[in-house]
């Protein structure tokens, strides 16, 4: 093999793949329709009519150790 197929190859590889970037774009600003798009139904009460905390917890396990604990039954 010669030296400069792998060179010839590499440079058809980039040329074919940037001859269809140059082209004059089929879509244009023009035709574009914009509609705007429908209302987000509201989301479901899941909480049944229940007052939600001001601020929720933090996630870890001293708040979770807590909350077991206020859960027990009190002997």
């Amino acid at each position: 093999m010669k030296k400069t197929l792998l060179p010839g190859l590499l440079a058809a590889a980039l040329l074919s793949l940037t001859l269809p970037s140059c082209g004059p774009s089929v879509d244009s600003e023009e035709d574009i329709v914009t509609t705007k798009l429908p209302e987000l139904p509201a989301a479901p009460d899941t909480t049944k009519g229940a007052a939600q905390p001001e601020q929720y917890r933090e996630l870890n396990a001293v708040n979770a150790t807590e909350d077991i604990k206020k859960m027990q039954p009190q002997m």
